[in-house]
C-alpha cells in the first residue's frame, strides 16, 4: 500500500483494534472515500443495460451519496439514467432483477415531484398484482425472453431487488396493495428459503442439500448480504405499527447475530460465510451490506451498539482497505449464484452501490453533533404528501443548545441522509410525506454547516418584476401567480387592473418565472407570446379588475369595495421550501370608511393553494371581509362544500389552454360565509379590529401532471381542506 493510499484508509477507517469511540473515522472523511468510490465508478461506466440488477444496486447507493453530498452531480447522473430508461425497468415482466431500478425511479420522485418518474414501474406493478403467479415458488426458472412467463422470488437475491421497489411505491403513493403484496410474497420466499437453524438464507433450492468441504451447508456471503440489504430498506417504510414488523425485525435481528458471530478477524466476510477458507481472499459486497445492514440496526435501536458497533467498525475499515488511490472498490465477487474465486482486483457496480449505502450509515453512526428527536404524527387516515413541519427555533433550543439558524439541519430518523430545510421567521422548515395515521420521526442536528448541505432538487421562488410593469410574481413547483403593480392601474385614461390574483400555468416543476418574462420581451409576435402554452406553461388565465383567484376585498352595502395595484413591496423569503412576502394598498374608500390593507403571502413546496394573511385597518372599525374567485363563463363549474370553493373552468386565450380550475378554502373555525354575488364565489368573514382575514386560494391546470379532470381537483380541495382542520402534530423529544 502506497502513501496516499494509507493516508485515505488511516484518515476514512480508522478505527483500532479495539474500535473505540475514540478511534472512528469522522462524517467528512467517510463521505470524502463515498464520493472517491462514486467519482470512480461515474467516469469508468459498466456497459451493462441501464436496467440491469446490478445497476439498480449502483443506484440506490448513488442516492444514498447523494442524499448526503453537497454536489448536485449524483442525483444528475441518477436523473440521466432516468431519462435514458423513459424511467422504465427492464423487460422481464414479473423478475425481481428487473425492478431493482424502481428503488431509485422512487426516491427521484420524493425529490422531483415527476408522475412520469413512477408511472412505468406502477403500471408494471399493477399488472403483476392483477394478474399475480399463483404456483408454488420452486427455484430456477427460466424467464423467457420476452419476461412473459411469471415468476415469484425464488432466490434471496431477489429480496434486494423487488421488495424495496414495492415499498418505495407505497410510500410515495400511499396505496397499501403494493406493501401487503410485498409482505405476502416475501414470507413466502423466507417460508422456502431461510434456514432457521444458521439464520441464514440459502441462494436457491439447489443448494438445499449442498454442502463445502468442511461439511457444512453452503450460504453465499452476497446473497445474504442481500437479504439483509433488502430487509433494512424494507423496514425503513414499513409502518411501526404494521402487523407484521415483529416478523421483520425479527428475522433481521437473527441474521444480525449470526453475521457478527462468524465475523472474521479482519473485519471482512468472505464469499461462503460457513467455510471461510474455501475462497479466501476478503470480499467487498457482501461485506458492504453487512456493515450497510449493522449500522443500520445500532442506528435505529434495533441492535445493541455496545455488541455490534466494534463489527461495523471493524468491516467498514477493511472496506476502505480495498479502495485504491484512484476511487476503484475491488475485492468484488464477480456474478454468480454462489460462492466462489475472484480476483482481488475485481470490481463491478454492485459492489461500490453497497459500499455507498453502508458508508451512508457509518456516516451517521459516527456523527459527534449533538441533536434532538422529534415525532410527527399525522391523525387523518390518508396519505399526505410534501407536508411542510415548523419548529420554533427557540422552543428546539431549550431542549437542543445550539440550535442557531445557520447552522441547524435536518435528518431523516431511517435512513442516513438530509432532509431539504429552511430557517425562516424564527421557525425550521422542512417536509415529508405521511402515511395514513402515520408517526414519523427525524433528527434535528445542531452545529451543521449548512452550506455543506445537498443543494434543493425544488424551490420556491419569488420577486419584483420592476421590467413588466411592477409585477409582482411568486411560484412554487405545481403552480404560480402575479399581483400587479401601480404602473398597470391606469393606462391611457382607462382602468387596466386591479388587486385580484392572476394566475401562471406551468408543465415544469422547476422555477419558470424568469422564463415567462422572456417570452414576455417579444410578446408581439406568437414566438414571443407568454399567452400561448410553450411546453413549460404560459399565462392563460384573466384576471384584470376582478378579485380572480383570492383577491381580498371589503363586503358592505351588499356589494364588493376593492382597492388599487399594490403600492409598496418587500420579499421575505424566495424559498426553498416557503416562498413568503408582503404587499402594501394604499387606502381606498369602502361604503364611508377609509381601508387600507397588507397583504402577507406564502406558498410552500407542494401546495397549489397559497396562505393569504390580510390586515384591514379600518380605524378600529369592524368590518366584512371577503376572498373571491372570479367566475369567467356561465359554463363555468362552481362546486362549493364545508370550508372551501372550486371552479372548474375553460379558458381560449392563447393556443387553448384547457381548464384551469381554482379554488378557496378557509378555516372552519373562522366564522366564514359562502356566498354566490358579483360574477364571484365568495367567503365572507366578520372582523374585529385588528384581526387578519385568513384563507387559502389557488389554482391547477387540466394540461399539467397534477389535475387531468374536476373530479381530480375537487377531490383535492376537499384534502386539502381535511389537512388544515386537523394539523400535524409535533413533538421535540
Amino acid at each position: 500500500m502506497n502513501g496516499k493510499r494509507l493516508m485515505l484508509v488511516l484518515a476514512a477507517c480508522a478505527v483500532g483494534s479495539g474500535a473505540q469511540a475514540a478511534d472512528k473515522p469522522t462524517g467528512d472523511a467517510v463521505l470524502a472515500v463515498m464520493q472517491k468510490a462514486a467519482d470512480w465508478q461515474l467516469a469508468n461506466p459498466s456497459p451493462k443495460p441501464p436496467t440491469c440488477w446490478e445497476k439498480g444496486a449502483l443506484y440506490a447507493g448513488m442516492m444514498a451519496l447523494g442524499d448526503l453530498a453537497p454536489t448536485p452531480k449524483y442525483r444528475d447522473a441518477m436523473m440521466d439514467v432516468g431519462k435514458t430508461n423513459q424511467w422504465q425497468c427492464g423487460k422481464k415482466v414479473y423478475h425481481a432483477d428487473d425492478h431493482a431500478v424502481g428503488q431509485m425511479y422512487c426516491e427521484m420522485f420524493q425529490l422531483y415531484r415527476e408522475p412520469q418518474m413512477i408511472a412505468p414501474l406502477r403500471e408494471r406493478f399493477d399488472f403483476i398484482l392483477a394478474h399475480p403467479d399463483t404456483a408454488p415458488i420452486a427455484g430456477p426458472v427460466n424467464a423467457g425472453k420476452d419476461g412473459a412467463k411469471a415468476m415469484r422470488w425464488w432466490w434471496c437475491d431477489a429480496l434486494f431487488m423487488g421488495p424495496p421497489a414495492l415499498t418505495r411505491l407505497y410510500a410515495v403513493t400511499g396505496e397499501k396493495k403494493y406493501l401487503d403484496f410485498m409482505v405476502q410474497e416475501w414470507k413466502a420466499t423466507s417460508d422456502y428459503l431461510f434456514n432457521k437453524e444458521e439464520h441464514l438464507y440459502f441462494r436457491d433450492n439447489t443448494y438445499f442439500k449442498k454442502q463445502e468441504a468442511n461439511g457444512k451447508p453452503v450460504f453465499w456471503s452476497r446473497g445474504n448480504g442481500w437479504v439483509m440489504g433488502g430487509l433494512v430498506r424494507v423496514l425503513q417504510l414499513l409502518p411501526a405499527d404494521h402487523p407484521d414488523r415483529k416478523f421483520f425485525e425479527g428475522q433481521f435481528g437473527e441474521m444480525a447475530e449470526k453475521i457478527r458471530a462468524i465475523q472474521p478477524a479482519d473485519g471482512a466476510w468472505r464469499a461462503s460465510l460457513l467455510n471461510p477458507d474455501a475462497h479466501k481472499l476478503p470480499e467487498a459486497s457482501g461485506t458492504s451490506f453487512f456493515c450497510y445492514a449493522l449500522a443500520w440496526g445500532i442506528n435505529q435501536g434495533l441492535l445493541d451498539r455496545a455488541k455490534f458497533e466494534p463489527a461495523v467498525l471493524k468491516a467498514w475499515q477493511a472496506l476502505c482497505g480495498f479502495v485504491q488511490d484512484d476511487g476503484k472498490l475491488t475485492h468484488v465477487q464477480q456474478v454468480g449464484a454462489a460462492p466462489d474465486a475472484f480476483k482481488a482486483d475485481n470490481t463491478d457496480t454492485y459492489g461500490v452501490g453497497a459500499f455507498l449505502l453502508a458508508g451512508s450509515e457509518i456516516f451517521r453512526l459516527v456523527g459527534d453533533k449533538p441533536g434532538v428527536t422529534v415525532q410527527v404524527t399525522n391523525a387523518l387516515d390518508a396519505f399526505r404528501p410534501q407536508q411542510t413541519i415548523e419548529l420554533d427555533l427557540a422552543a428546539l433550543a431549550a431542549k437542543l443548545p445550539g440550535a442557531k439558524a445557520e447552522t441547524v439541519a435536518v435528518m431523516d430518523a431511517l435512513a442516513g441522509r438530509w432532509i431539504l430545510s429552511q430557517v425562516l421567521d424564527g421557525k425550521l422548515l422542512f417536509q415529508s410525506d405521511f402515511l395514513p395515521n402515520q408517526t414519523k420521526s427525524f433528527r434535528i442536528i445542531a452545529g451543521v454547516d449548512r452550506a455543506q448541505l445537498p443543494a434543493p432538487t425544488l424551490t420556491t421562488f419569488a420577486r419584483f418584476v420592476p421590467e413588466r410593469a411592477d409585477d409582482f410574481t411568486w411560484e412554487n413547483d405545481r403552480i404560480a401567480h402575479r399581483l400587479y403593480g401601480p404602473a398597470l392601474w391606469v393606462q391611457d385614461g382607462v382602468k387596466k387592473t386591479g388587486s385580484g390574483v392572476d394566475v401562471w400555468c406551468k408543465h415544469t416543476r422547476q422555477p419558470f418565472i424568469n422564463h415567462m418574462y422572456e417570452r414576455s420581451k417579444n410578446a408581439k409576435g406568437k414566438a414571443g407570446n407568454y399567452h400561448n402554452d410553450d411546453g413549460i406553461g404560459g399565462d392563460n388565465y384573466r384576471a384584470g379588475t376582478n378579485r380572480g383567484c383570492g383577491g381580498s376585498a371589503i363586503w358592505a352595502a351588499d356589494k364588493m369595495w376593492t382597492g388599487k395595484c399594490y403600492q409598496t413591496w418587500k420579499l421575505i423569503s424566495a424559498g426553498p421550501i416557503r416562498a413568503a412576502f408582503e404587499l402594501s394598498y394604499e387606502p381606498w374608500e369602502a361604503n364611508g370608511v377609509k381601508v387600507s390593507e397588507v397583504r402577507h403571502i406564502t406558498l410552500d413546496l407542494g401546495s397549489n393553494l397559497s396562505r393569504f394573511e390580510c390586515r384591514f385597518e379600518t380605524g378600529g372599525q369592524p368590518i366584512t371581509a371577503a376572498a373571491g374567485l372570479f367566475i369567467h363563463s356561465p359554463d363555468s363549474k362552481l362546486t362549493q362544500e364545508a370550508n372551501w370553493a372550486g371552479l372548474w373552468e375553460k379558458f381560449s386565450e392563447g393556443d387553448g389552454p384547457g381548464f384551469v380550475p381554482v379554488g378557496l378554502v378557509w378555516p372552519a373555525t373562522g366564522g366564514g360565509q359562502f356566498k354566490q354575488a358579483e360574477s364571484h364565489a365568495l367567503v365572507l368573514t366578520e372582523l374585529k379590529a385588528g384581526t387578519p382575514l385568513v384563507y387559502f386560494a389557488g389554482a391547477g391546470w387540466s394540461k399539467g401532471p397534477d389535475f387531468p379532470d374536476e373530479a381530480a381537483w375537487l377531490a383535492y380541495l376537499k384534502a386539502f381542506a381535511a389537512r388544515l382542520a386537523s394539523p400535524l402534530a409535533v413533538d421535540i423529544k
